[in-house]
C-alpha cells in the first residue's frame, strides 16, 4: 500500500517538501524505526498559509448546513478508517492495542460527532436591541497538537475551526505523526475544498514557531508543554494574533473522608496510570486524609501492582511504553527525585519492569507521604507516577490543591454529593469531575492559570474559532 508518509497535504493534493528532509519515527515498545516522514521548513509553511489563505474567502462564505455536510462526510470516512487510525497510533506512541481503539481512536469519533452536534444548534447571529451580533470566522488557524493524545487533540481543532468557516494548517507532533497523515488521508477521501485543510509535519522551532508568528495566519492554536506554549504565545505576540493554549497540568483528586474509600483509591490510581500516565488532566496527586494514609498506600500499592504491562500489539497490555527515550529520561530523574527527597517510594521505582529489557517501558509508580513543595508535587511527570499527599481537614485540602501553577483539572470523591459539590466549588481548575464520571464531550476543556486559556470540546471550541461583529443600528 502506498503511504503518504513523505509527504504533505497542501491545497487539496499531497505533495513533496520544498527542501527535502526526513526524520525517523520511533516504535517506543521496540525503540527501532518503524518509518520515516518529511520535515518541513519555512517554505514549506509559507505554501501551506498561502492555499488556506486564498480558500478562506469562499469557505468563510459557505453555510452552516454546507459545512455541517461536510463534518458528517469526514465522520463517514474516519469510521471507515477507525482500525488504520488504532494501528498508528498503537506504533507510533506505544499505546495497547485495545486501548488505541477504545480510548485513543474513539476520542477523535466522540469529538466529530460532539462538534456536529454543536454545530447543528449553533447561532451565528442574535439581535440584542437594534443591534446585530454576528459571529464571523476568525480566518486562518495554524493548529499545533501533541503526541499524547493525537487524534483527540487534532480532531478537537480541526473539526471547530472548519465548523466556524476558518481554514486551517496542521502540524501534528513529530513523535506520533503517522495518525495524522491517516487522518488527512481521512480529510482528502472526504472531499474537502482544497486549501481548506492544509497539513505539515516537522518540528516545533522549524515548522511550529514559523506557523505561530506567521503574518497571515489569524489564530494559533496550540495543545503542548507550558514550556512550549509559552515560547508560541511570545512568538504569536508580534503579530497580535489571537492564541488559544491547552497546556500541562498537576491534577489533584482529593479523597474526602465520607468517600467509598476503597474503590475511590483504586480508580484514582487507575485515573493517574492510563494512557501511561501520559494525559494533562491525570489526576496524579492524591490527597487523603491524614489519619488513613498508610491504609491508601497499601490499597494504591495493590492497584498499581495489578496493571500488566508490556507488548503494545497483545490485546491483554493495559500500560505501554513512553513515548520516547527523552519522555523516559524525564520520567527516571523525577522518581529519582521523589527517592531523594525523602518520599516513601510505595512500589514501582526507576528502571523498566524485571520481564521487559527494551522499550521505554517505566514501572507503575507509587510514592507515600509526599509534602508540598517536593519536586514530584510540583513538576508534571507525565508518566505512571502517583503522589499521595495528606491533608487535615477540607480546608488543607483545597489549600493543597490549589497550590499549584496549574489548574487544568481537579477530582472529588465523596459518597455525600452536597460534600462534594461544596468542595469543588472552591477549586481553581478548568474542569472538576465528582465520583469519576463517564468522560463528557459536550463540557469545556481548558485549564485556568499556566494551564492555558480558551476552552474546547463540542461549540464552546467553536466559539474560540470566532470573531463577533456587531451591526450597530440594523434593526433601525
Amino acid at each position: 500500500m502506498t503511504t503518504h508518509h513523505l509527504q504533505f497535504f497542501i491545497d487539496g493534493a499531497w505533495v513533496e517538501p520544498v527542501k527535502p528532509a526526513t526524520l525517523d519515527v520511533i516504535d517506543p515498545s521496540t525503540e527501532e524505526p518503524f518509518t520515516r516522514i518529511s520535515v518541513g521548513s519555512g517554505a514549506d509553511v509559507d505554501r501551506a498559509v498561502a492555499a488556506a489563505k486564498a480558500a478562506f474567502p469562499a469557505f468563510a462564505a459557505t453555510s452552516q448546513q454546507e459545512r455541517l455536510a461536510l463534518l458528517r462526510r469526514i465522520l463517514e470516512i474516519y469510521n471507515e478508517r477507525y482500525e488504520d487510525i488504532a494501528q498508528a497510533v498503537s506504533h507510533e506512541m506505544g499505546a495497547p492495542i485495545t486501548w488505541a481503539r477504545e480510548a485513543q481512536a474513539w476520542a477523535g469519533q466522540a469529538h466529530l460527532e460532539a462538534t456536529i452536534k454543536g454545530l447543528e444548534d449553533f447561532a451565528f447571529s442574535e439581535m440584542r436591541g437594534e443591534t446585530l451580533i454576528v459571529r464571523e470566522p476568525i480566518g486562518v488557524c495554524a493548529l499545533i497538537t501533541p503526541w499524547n493524545w493525537p487524534l483527540n487533540q487534532i480532531v478537537c481543532k480541526v473539526a471547530p475551526a472548519i465548523a466556524a468557516g476558518c481554514t486551517v494548517v496542521l502540524k501534528p507532533s513529530e513523535i506520533a505523526p503517522v495518525s495524522g497523515i491517516v487522518f488527512s488521508e481521512i480529510m482528502e477521501a472526504a472531499g474537502v475544498p482544497k486549501g481548506v485543510y492544509n497539513m505539515i509535519n516537522g518540528t516545533g522551532p522549524d515548522v511550529g514557531q514559523v506557523m505561530a508568528g506567521h503574518p497571515d495566519v489569524d489564530m494559533v492554536s496550540f495543545t503542548g508543554s507550558t514550556r512550549a506554549g509559552i515560547i508560541v504565545a511570545k512568538t504569536a505576540a508580534d503579530t497580535v494574533k489571537r492564541v488559544a493554549q491547552e497546556l500541562g497540568g498537576k491534577s489533584p483528586n482529593i479523597i474526602l473522608r465520607d468517600a467509598d474509600f476503597e474503590t475511590a483509591i483504586i480508580k484514582g490510581v487507575e485515573g493517574c496510570m492510563g494512557n501511561t500516565g501520559q494525559s494533562c488532566d491525570a489526576p496524579t496527586r492524591m490527597l487523603v486524609p491524614v489519619e488513613r494514609h498508610d491504609e491508601a498506600l497499601a490499597i494504591a500499592k495493590k492497584a498499581a501492582e495489578a496493571f500488566v504491562v508490556g507488548d503494545p500489539r497483545s490485546e491483554e497490555t493495559q500500560l505501554g511504553p513512553l513515548v520516547s527515550q527523552q519522555q523516559f529520561d524525564k520520567v527516571q530523574r523525577l522518581i529519582e527525585a521523589g527517592i531523594s527527597e525523602g518520599a516513601t517510594l510505595v512500589t514501582g521505582g526507576t528502571g523498566r519492569p524485571g520481564h521487559l529489557n527494551r522499550g521505554y517501558y517505566a514501572r507503575p509508580t507509587v510514592f507515600g507521604h509526599v509534602r508540598p513543595g517536593m519536586t514530584i508535587e510540583r513538576e508534571e511527570i507525565f508518566g505512571p507516577v502517583l503522589s499521595v499527599i495528606s491533608y487535615e481537614d477540607d480546608d488543607d485540602a483545597v489549600r493543597i490543591a490549589n497550590d499549584t501553577v496549574y489548574g487544568l483539572a481537579a477530582y472529588v470523591q465523596s459518597q455525600d454529593l452536597a460534600h462534594a459539590r461544596a468542595v469543588a466549588a472552591r477549586l481553581r481548575a478548568g474542569q472538576v469531575s465528582l465520583n469519576y464520571p463517564d468522560w463528557d464531550t459536550f463540557a469545556p476543556f481548558g485549564g485556568y492559570k499556566q494551564s492555558g486559556n480558551g476552552r474546547e470540546y463540542a461549540d464552546w471550541a467553536i466559539h474560540d474559532f470566532l470573531e463577533l461583529k456587531a451591526i450597530v443600528g440594523h434593526g433601525a
